[in-house]
């Protein structure tokens, strides 16, 4: 009989520590004087400022680090995203081909993201119209939005002094990815040979290595199903062709998975397969933690769709206070109301799904 490579909670271990990078991320790369990200573009000036704060550290490091590192969170939730499929649909019988199971497939995973971005979409605008810095949306990015297919418009993160954002709050352009890959999955990939996979992975990093590190084409692709298809791909091959690793040997896959992140990350051409090993680095390290650490990174596991969805609200109001009162203020505050947030969404909609249930 097959065995899972990844239990359900050492799934949820890893959605929480995939969620905390994320929102972590979210806040820590907007404030003042912290060192931005290489994510849909590599720009080699973020790099030598990683340099920079890893020679002569200080305080602030940890920001640093969450700021540079912690949207990396995202390929994490795609690995995570693809195994999730593989056991779901292909670990028992089914039909290869599309037709209405394939049709009724797409539109339940529709409506699955869509029920949990226009909660979080209708309170961020609320809250944005009433605090500094509104946003001001256009018809086209509002249905965009709903229709989860802002990834494919024009410059979906804008362009500085040229044009806004079509994707406000940012992080939601997950949604739109996450709809491009359930397609890729349902119509190219579902219970096809991995050859299929491992050559749809390959096609995409070298369409993207052809672009130009800081490129239009570059920051487009990366927004779309080309630049999340290796960690998803990666996740249905590991699905689909588990591993086993005795735990000391878990310990060293994970420790040279960290290593070739932070190396990997130097160089435009490296900088492709970092999300590789942040996978690895994942699922090996998750395995080795002790059980009084796991516990807590489930339990971020199972409101990580929920803190996804809030933290851009918190983020919004107080933000301001890292600004002018303090760095590390602010970020307290906010890790606090979003998390407490998130666990009040996800406790409602706990209670509201037992109470739908039939008796």
């Amino acid at each position: 009989m097959r065995t899972e490579f990844l239990t359900r909670a050492e799934c949820n271990a890893l959605r929480g520590v995939a969620i905390i990078g994320i929102f972590l991320h979210n806040f820590c790369h907007w404030l003042p004087g912290i060192i931005r990200e290489n994510e849909y573009l590599f720009n080699a000036d973020n790099v030598g400022a990683l340099q920079g704060v890893m020679a002569s550290p200080d305080w602030n490091l940890p920001l640093h680090l969450l700021s540079f590192f912690g949207h990396y969170g995202v390929p994490m939730f795609l690995f995570l995203s693809a195994y999730g499929l593989v056991m779901k649909y292909e670990m028992r019988p089914g039909l290869s081909g599309f037709g209405r199971k394939g049709f009724k497939f797409l539109g339940s995973h529709f409506m699955k993201l869509f029920r949990m971005m226009i909660i979080g979409f209708a309170l961020f605008v609320l809250v944005d119209a009433i605090t500094p810095g509104r946003h001001r949306y256009q018809l086209l990015d509002v249905v965009a939005q709903l229709g989860l297919f802002n990834n494919l418009l024009e410059f979906p993160d804008g362009v500085p002094g040229h044009r806004h954002s079509v994707i406000w709050p940012g992080p939601y352009w997950f949604f739109g990815l996450m709809m491009q890959l359930y397609i890729i999955y349902r119509v190219l990939l579902y219970r096809r040979h991995w050859g299929w996979t491992a050559a749809l992975m390959v096609v995409c990093t070298l369409v993207q290595m052809l672009c130009g590190p800081e490129s239009t084409e570059l920051y487009r692709l990366r927004y779309n199903f080309i630049g999340g298809m290796l960690p998803f791909g990666y996740g249905l091959l590991v699905a689909r062709m588990p591993m086993r690793m005795p735990r000391n040997y878990n310990w060293l896959f994970g420790l040279v998975s960290l290593y070739f992140i932070y190396s990997l990350s130097q160089g435009f051409y490296g900088w492709f397969f970092v999300p590789l090993f942040v996978c690895s680095a994942g699922f090996c390290l998750v395995k080795v933690t002790p059980q009084w650490l796991l516990k807590p990174l489930t339990w971020m596991g199972t409101i990580s769709a929920a803190l996804f969805v809030l933290h851009p609200i918190a983020r919004k109001i107080l933000i301001p206070i890292s600004r002018h009162d303090g760095l590390y203020t602010g970020l307290a505050l906010y890790i606090v109301a979003s998390i407490v947030l998130a666990w009040l969404l996800q406790s409602k909609l706990t209670n509201s799904q037992s109470n739908t249930s039939p008796k």
